[in-house]
């Protein structure tokens, strides 16, 4: 049969034959047209929305056909729970929110606030090995040997991995973030820490679940789906992106001697090809958290080196950030937050560092929400609203709206309170809006809209990260006015508008001058440690000095939690 479709990135037919796989997310997927796939095919969410033009698609779980009457309007299916019918053509329409192949808004910039040494994790050096920890020798190097030495950190001591008559022309390293939607890379030099390229894109894991716990699930329920789930960030994500780099560069393959790792501790698991299936149920015991060095075979013999996490939902992106923000040697008290679907929050006081995550759920990324989307081309990235409660937005990129992200619901929540538009449970309060703001007409005619749904799912997305700021704040026994300083991490923070996350309730309590906007420290974590083996230990020790808090096992979380849910 021939499937015909429309989507922003035009038509084409796709021929499918007898024998293929008929679930219409997964024959998409495989002519690279990827649909929003939030919830793991398991049809929660709204991600994968197609409109069947023409023709027919059968429900997989019932059979039962669904055809578009003759001279009627299109009909919305979610894909995932359709399979094409290999008696009949049919024609569908895959609306931009839909397409994931969209151009990803990544941040690769951020403030570094501690200094660096320059002694790359990976150097060579001329024999005699001169590194007084150097203490593993390579096979066949001798007291009289010449030429030169490669030496590779690993935590307290160096290891001699390889002989070479010169030193290289060219050895680059790579640092590299890699969060459950995004993955950041940056082409470094390791002969001055000078950055060659950089290059990101959606982490293909979104294609089989959109976030931590859906792929934990998976590896739970079959354990083939770790190597799958492996391929995805390591064939199909990053070595792609490291290839980009060294075209970027004018580098080759050979010249890539390290990569510098951080992420959460599913996605280390998942990246080594670990089971991470231990952190899906209590007591979330993960297969491992220190540091690792090892090799894959997508990179050829770069040494690939993994960052040190702090707990199960406590990862290396966090401990990594803790460090390159400089919390970690504030005078303080002070305070990281980095919000996605799950926010994590460390506070230090004093000498004593507490971290927790908190169930944020995937609202701000744009999951589960009537037109929401990731920051990219097409996004309402600003609300305000005119004297009149008149929303006006700003559009990444320009053009017509696609649908709305993160930022832009933040400004809602806020705006749409000060405006009278919003009660304090979120309810709209101006008659005639139906239980939905339109906020314009994107591509294909259809409004852009905000239902009264959307609110509440964001009004326990922030209450969760408010929550979580204020139970960490009670253990301490400090106040809001009392912390010197907020380091608000992440993709999410760069485009956030400060006063209106502090006045919806997503930072509570605190005033604009006390937060700092610090870009993705976790690949600034990243950078530091490549560059600096003294980075790496720091890092280290971080990680070692955080007690988590538990914020199901808390008697007051859940009453906080409760008083969060209203916009003041």
């Amino acid at each position: 049969m021939r499937l015909k479709v429309e989507s922003p990135k035009g038509q084409q037919t796709i021929v499918v034959g007898p024998g293929r796989e008929p679930r219409l997310t997964d024959i998409l997927r495989r002519e690279h047209l990827p649909l929003n796939i939030r919830c793991g095919q398991r049809g929660l969410c709204d991600g994968c929305i197609v409109e069947l033009v023409q023709g027919k698609l059968v429900r997989l779980q019932t059979g039962q056909a669904v055809n578009v009457p003759a001279g009627g309007e299109p009909v919305r299916l979610r894909g995932c729970e359709y399979a094409v019918a290999m008696d009949s053509d049919l024609v569908i329409r895959i609306p931009p929110r839909s397409l994931l192949a969209h151009k990803a808004q990544v941040v690769s910039e951020f403030k570094t606030r501690v200094p660096r040494a320059h002694d790359p994790i990976w150097q060579t050096v001329p024999l005699p090995v001169n590194k007084r920890r150097a203490v593993r020798h390579a096979e066949g190097l001798t007291a009289g040997a010449t030429g030169h030495a490669t030496l590779e950190y690993r935590d307290d001591h160096w290891l001699v991995t390889g002989l070479r008559e010169a030193a290289p022309r060219h050895a680059y390293g790579a640092a590299v973030d890699i969060g459950t939607t995004t993955v950041a890379v940056m082409l470094t030099s390791l002969d001055d820490g000078r950055i060659v390229a950089r290059a990101a894109d959606f982490n293909k894991q979104m294609h089989l679940g959109d976030d931590v716990a859906t792929r934990i699930g998976l590896c739970a329920t079959d354990k083939a789906n770790i190597a799958q789930l492996q391929d995805a960030i390591v064939k199909q994500t990053l070595a792609p992106l490291i290839a980009e780099c060294l075209h970027k560069a004018g580098a080759q393959p050979a010249d890539l001697v390290c990569l510098s790792v951080a992420a959460n501790t599913t996605m280390l698991h998942l990246f080594a090809g670990v089971d991470p299936s231990g952190m899906g149920v209590y007591p979330f015991v993960p297969a491992f958290l220190e540091h690792r060095a090892i090799t894959l075979p997508a990179f050829g013999r770069a040494s690939v080196h993994l960052l040190p996490s702090a707990a199960s939902y406590i990862g290396a992106d966090i401990t990594a950030g803790v460090f390159a923000s400089g919390l970690a040697y504030d005078d303080g008290p002070s305070l990281l937050v980095d919000v996605g679907t799950n926010g994590e929050i460390v506070l230090k006081a004093g000498n004593q560092m507490l971290g927790c995550a908190t169930a944020a759920g995937p609202a701000f990324e744009g999951a589960g929400l009537t037109n929401g989307i990731r920051a990219g081309d097409g996004a309402i990235q600003k609300i305000h609203f005119d004297q009149n409660a008149r929303p006006i937005v700003d559009i990444i990129g320009g053009g017509p709206p696609i649908g709305v992200c993160g930022s832009a619901y933040v400004d809602f929540l806020a705006e749409g309170r000060r405006a009278g538009l919003l009660t304090s449970t979120g309810r709209f309060e101006i008659d005639g809006l139906n239980g939905s703001l339109r906020l314009g007409v994107g591509l294909g005619g259809k409004d852009v809209l905000i239902s009264e749904t959307d609110t509440a799912h964001l009004l326990q997305s922030k209450a969760a990260i408010g929550a979580g700021i204020e139970t960490l704040l009670a253990r301490a026994g400090l106040k809001p006015a009392e912390i010197k300083k907020v380091y608000m991490a992440g993709g999410f923070g760069m485009h956030l508008n400060i006063a209106n996350a502090i006045d919806c309730g997503l930072l509570p309590g605190f005033v604009p001058g006390q937060v700092e906007v610090v870009g993705n420290t976790s690949l600034a974590g990243a950078y530091l440690a490549m560059l600096d083996c003294g980075a790496l230990d720091e890092i280290a020790r971080v990680a070692q000095r955080i007690t988590i808090i538990e914020l199901n096992l808390d008697p007051a979380f859940e009453e906080r939690y409760i008083d969060n849910l209203a916009l003041t």
